[in-house]
């Protein structure tokens, strides 16, 4: 086989990962809901969830509510 065989050890991987560039995104990626950033009918759901809880921790002394079959 005809190729170049790129060898890394551990330690340069290690650092590589706490470096800047590793924690941001290329800025030519596309944004896909779902894959590259949350699905929007997660977003709402998200939403949802963050207002129930808030609605729920005002209202201490009331049930939670079971869910409807």
């Amino acid at each position: 086989l005809a190729g170049t065989r790129i060898i890394c050890d551990r330690k340069f991987l290690l650092e590589c990962k706490n470096s800047p560039a590793a924690r941001t995104p290329p800025c030519y990626l596309p944004q896909t809901p779902g894959v590259t950033s949350l699905a929007q009918s997660s977003l709402v759901k998200l939403e949802e969830l963050k207002e129930r809880n808030e609605s729920e921790e005002a209202m201490p002394g009331e049930q939670p509510r079971a869910a409807a079959p």
